[in-house]
């Protein structure tokens, strides 16, 4: 397996997650926290935990991706969410298509582990938007999870736009015109530590609707 391998770990007031999260970090992964303009201690406790962290103010989890992947040096990298949702012992799993030439991008799709783990409205909302992204591609894709692999270049070279909550689906649209081979990798769901920016807030959740269906409307145009 290729190593080091550089994990992006986009972040918003993660503090509470970020001490587990890190710790459990396999000796091959290298972590680039990037802080997307966080009010609490997130940058100074993933110092604590050996992270290289990344400023990254603009709001938005696409800008939070693009800061950490031009700030990243390894050839092969995961992005994963910094909630506390994904154990890091399974990075191996998803990497390993990317990693032995079977795909050119993986991303995770989640088994949850406990009802508390993926809210029921969630679960209902990313199965309609995957099955809207599979007869748009006829990609085998049932989940946008939250963790995903390929090579950092080729993924720069993509040239996603959009810099908020749509980057996960223009990611897929752009690579699947660009004939990458896609593959989905299954991976255990935690219920994630402290609260989410997108279900735990009306705001946080119509943005990543409206996000979501710009990129679809432009993708059929």
């Amino acid at each position: 397996m290729i190593e080091p391998i550089d994990v992006v770990f986009p972040c918003l007031n993660e503090e509470e997650a970020l001490p587990a999260l890190l710790a459990a970090l396999p000796p091959r992964y290298r972590a680039i926290v990037v802080d997307n303009g966080s009010t609490d201690a997130t940058a100074e406790v993933a110092r604590r935990g050996g992270a290289r962290v990344v400023d990254e103010p603009r709001r938005g989890y696409g800008a939070a991706v693009k800061a950490g992947l031009e700030a990243a040096t390894s050839e092969l990298v995961v992005v994963c969410d910094g909630d506390g949702t994904i154990d890091p012992r399974q990075f191996d799993a998803v990497v390993r298509p990317v990693d032995s030439g079977a795909a050119d991008l993986t991303i995770g799709r989640r088994r949850q582990t406990s009802r508390s783990a993926w809210p029921f409205a969630a679960r209902v909302a990313n199965r309609v938007l995957a099955r809207l992204i599979r007869s748009r591609t006829g990609a085998p894709l049932y989940d946008l999870g939250p963790v995903r692999a390929a090579y950092r270049v080729p993924l720069l070279e993509l040239g996603v736009t959009d810099r908020r909550s749509g980057y996960p689906v223009e990611l897929v649209l752009r690579a699947h015109r660009q004939g990458w081979r896609l593959q989905q990798v299954a991976v255990d769901y935690l219920p994630r530590v402290g609260r989410s920016k997108v279900t735990g807030s009306v705001r946080g959740y119509l943005t990543a609707v409206q996000d979501v269906r710009r990129q679809l409307a432009e993708s059929a145009r």
